[in-house]
C-alpha cells in the first residue's frame, strides 16, 4: 500500500482550518561569485519575518494551526541593491484525520527582480507601490491563502484573491515584468485575473471536491478515491474552452505525484476514464498518467 493511503489509515491528529502562516524562507546565491555575502542571509531573514509575522488575516492562530508553506528564492544576479531572481512558491494542507499535508500550491515564478538594501525594514502597504520585492511577497502570501480556503469551501478563497489582484493592479506601475499581460501569458497577471474568472470557476470547484475526497480517505478509501477521480473528470469543462489553460497547468504542477500516490492503492476502482481524461488535460505529465493501473 502506498505512503499516502498508510498516512491516512494509520496516523490522526487534531484538525482546524488555518488562515495565517508558517513559512520556510530560503534564499540561495551559490550561482554568485559573491555568494558569501551577508547580504543575501540578512534578506533572508527579512523575507522571512516579513512572510511570518505580517498580520495577513486579522486570526489569532496557535503555531500548528498556521498554513505550511515554503518559499525559494534563488539569486541569479546581484549589482549593488539590485536583484534578479525566481521565486519558487508552495503551500500544503492537512487532510482531516491524518498528519498527511497534501500540496495545494507548487509555482515557479521566473519574473522576479528588485531592489533591496541590506537591514532595509520591509513594510506592507496595499494601498501603494513601495518596493517590488514586498509587492511579489504579498501577491504569493494571498494567493496561498486564498487557495488554501478554496479547498475547504467553494470558493472561499476569493477576500484573498481580491486582495492579490488590487496588489497586482497597484504594482504595475512599478514597471517591474510580470505584472501586466504584455509581460507574457504565464505570469503573475494571468495567474490572479485567471483565478478569479468565471471561466475557470470548475478549476476552483475542484480544488475543493478534490481536497474533500481526501478528506474522506481516512473513514472510507473508495469513496475518497470516487470523489478525487470526479473532481479531476470535472476539469474537462475548462479543457473544452480553453485546453492547455494556464490553471489547469498551476493544478497539475501541484497534484500530479499525489494523483498517482491515491490511485496506485488501496481499492480498486476504474480507472480508465480518468487516464483517457487526464492524458487530455495534462499531456506532459503522460509519463506519469501511464503508471495509474489500480
Amino acid at each position: 500500500m502506498n505512503k499516502l493511503v498508510v498516512f491516512l489509515l494509520l496516523f490522526s491528529c487534531g484538525f482546524s482550518q488555518a488562515q495565517q502562516l508558517n513559512c520556510t524562507v530560503t534564499v540561495n546565491a551559490q550561482k554568485l561569485a559573491n555568494a558569501s555575502q551577508p547580504v543575501f542571509k540578512t534578506l533572508e531573514t527579512a523575507v522571512n519575518e516579513f512572510v511570518n509575522k505580517t498580520d495577513w488575516t486579522g486570526q489569532v492562530l496557535k503555531q500548528n494551526e498556521k498554513i505550511n508553506c515554503s518559499i525559494f528564492i534563488t539569486i541569479t544576479s546581484n549589482s549593488s541593491d539590485n536583484f534578479v531572481a525566481t521565486i519558487q512558491v508552495q503551500s500544503s494542507r492537512l487532510i482531516y484525520n491524518s498528519t498527511y499535508s497534501s500540496p495545494v500550491l507548487n509555482y515557479n515564478d521566473k519574473d522576479f527582480s528588485f531592489k533591496y538594501t541590506e537591514f532595509e525594514n520591509l513594510i506592507y502597504n496595499p494601498a501603494n507601490f513601495d518596493s517590488n520585492l514586498v509587492s511579489v511577497l504579498a501577491f504569493y502570501c494571498n494567493m496561498i491563502l486564498g487557495m488554501n480556503a478554496d479547498t475547504f469551501q467553494p470558493l472561499a478563497g476569493n477576500q484573498y484573491f481580491e486582495t492579490a489582484q488590487n496588489i497586482a493592479n497597484v504594482a504595475q506601475q512599478g514597471g517591474y515584468k510580470g505584472w501586466s499581460q504584455a509581460d507574457g501569458n504565464q505570469n503573475r497577471y494571468f495567474l490572479i485575473n485567471d483565478m478569479l474568472s468565471p471561466t475557470f470557476g470548475p478549476i476552483r470547484q475542484a480544488m475543493y471536491s478534490y481536497h474533500a475526497g481526501l478528506d474522506v480517505m481516512s473513514l472510507d478509501l473508495k469513496s475518497g478515491k470516487e470523489k478525487i477521480k470526479n473532481a479531476v473528470l470535472g476539469l474537462s469543462k475548462v479543457n473544452e474552452t480553453r485546453p492547455n489553460a494556464f490553471l489547469t497547468r498551476v493544478f497539475f504542477d501541484a497534484k500530479s505525484d499525489e494523483i498517482v500516490s491515491v490511485f496506485s492503492g488501496g481499492p480498486s476502482i476504474t480507472v480508465s476514464d480518468l487516464t483517457d481524461t487526464l492524458n487530455k488535460l495534462s499531456p506532459l505529465n503522460s509519463s506519469k498518467w501511464v503508471t495509474i493501473k489500480y
